[in-house]
């Protein structure tokens, strides 16, 4: 049985409003543990996401525009001997800071699926010269568009969209994009708790059974912690990748081992060889 995103996802959704503070969204995530909810509007249609990273990265940028300059006489300058001393202490200084702002801003992956309204605000009012645009509310926080799934989809289609977005999480919505659950990297780590005997069984009835046809018994089916191991004759050789392909579908395979043989090979097409007439010499009857 293929698992679906509507068997794995969580129904109880944590969602914020357009116009909730930054401080009533984080204390949702705060409140319910996780690193990130989907935003709604007054349908409950997803308009947008948000995620530990953006507060973070609000945080950071609050954080550079507040800062003072320096008052006060500059420290005295130091001799070129002690400054030579002080060189590597001073480069790693530098670097722990430069590490812990990259971690801030530049490193923490951006959410895929657009720029959130308050960030292209912050462009315009930095080309136009005005002062920082400081997010406060969720519409404002949020990344957008939405990328969101369907719960009749697969979970290794979900997979794949996650992976390709760069998301840790899915807001699943019905036909009309309203909020129903959603589907966390957790959630679609669920199909890996399948039993080996669940895979095995799967992989016999429906695939070799059902889908290639193959007599009961053609091939053996051993799985042991999601490895697949696939022993047998199969009559064309062509039928051991479909084989494999197959299993590889299969929910909570990990991998596969292809200890499969054939009968004919249909792969390349049958040589043909000139005919040759044979003359036969009848002995004179005695």
């Amino acid at each position: 049985m293929t698992l679906i995103v509507g068997q794995v996802m969580t129904s109880e959704v944590v969602g914020a409003r357009r116009e909730m503070s930054f401080k009533d969204v984080a204390r949702l995530l705060d409140r319910y543990r996780i690193s990130g909810l989907p935003v709604v509007d007054d349908d409950d249609k997803v308009v947008g996401v948000i995620s530990e990273t953006d507060l973070l990265r609000v945080r950071a940028l609050r954080s550079g525009s507040e800062r003072e300059p320096r008052r006060g006489p500059l420290p005295p300058r130091r001799g070129p001997t002690s400054q030579r001393r002080g060189l590597p202490s001073l480069r790693r200084g530098l670097f722990s800071l430069r590490r812990r702002l990259f971690s801030l801003c530049g490193a923490l992956p951006r959410p895929a699926g657009g720029d959130g309204p308050w960030r292209a605000a912050a462009r315009r009012s930095a080309a136009d010269g005005g002062g920082a645009v400081r997010p406060s509310t969720a519409e404002q926080l949020m990344s957008t568009p939405a990328i969101t799934v369907h719960p009749e989809q697969r979970v290794a289609d979900a997979a794949r969209v996650m992976e390709r977005h760069r998301v840790e999480r899915l807001p699943v919505v019905d036909e009309e994009d309203r909020l129903i659950g959603i589907a966390t990297r957790r959630d679609l780590l669920r199909v890996f708790l399948r039993t080996d005997e669940e895979i095995r069984r799967e992989i016999a009835e429906d695939v070799l059974g059902r889908a290639l046809s193959l007599p009961p018994h053609s091939v053996i089916v051993s799985v042991g912690e999601g490895v697949v191991t696939l022993e047998g004759r199969l009559e064309h050789r062509s039928e051991i990748p479909e084989a494999i392909r197959l299993t590889w579908r299969v929910d909570g395979v990990v991998g596969v081992m292809n200890s499969l043989t054939f009968r004919v090979d249909d792969t390349h097409p049958a040589e043909r060889h000139p005919s040759h007439r044979i003359e036969h010499h009848w002995l004179p009857e005695r």
